[in-house]
């Protein structure tokens, strides 16, 4: 009689463990903290961007921008970088915020809308 509430009691703790999440430790493992998150451009158009302030490069259709932590990201839609694109900077957190399924990968599309990519 005492095997079997034994082994009912060991059952029920091993479900209840395996539906519980991870620990605070672990869930707050980033999976994008040393690659950066990838954000790949899905307008219709080239668009240009700075990091951190610096110097305008340009940012073709279905081309790949990689942001770290720390980094600030303008998107503009002219060459000079002059036309905001999206009406806030993008930064590492902002991006991270849309990797729903933690793969470090977003699009951006029409509009500067963000999603999962």
């Amino acid at each position: 009689m005492f095997r079997n509430g034994y082994l009912k009691i060991f059952f029920a703790l091993f479900i209840i463990a395996f539906f519980v999440e991870p620990s605070s430790s672990v869930s707050e493992n980033d999976p994008c903290k040393e690659t950066g998150i990838v954000a790949k451009n899905l307008t219709f158009v080239n668009l240009w961007y700075k990091r951190n302030g610096g110097d305008c490069y340009i940012w073709h259709r279905n081309k790949l921008l990689v942001i770290k932590q720390g980094d600030s990201i303008d998107i503009f839609s002219d060459l000079t970088c002059k036309t905001n694109y999206c009406k806030d900077s993008l930064t590492y957190d902002d991006c991270k915020s849309f990797d729903t399924n933690r793969n470090c990968r977003i699009k951006t599309l029409t509009g500067c809308k963000l999603s999962d990519m």
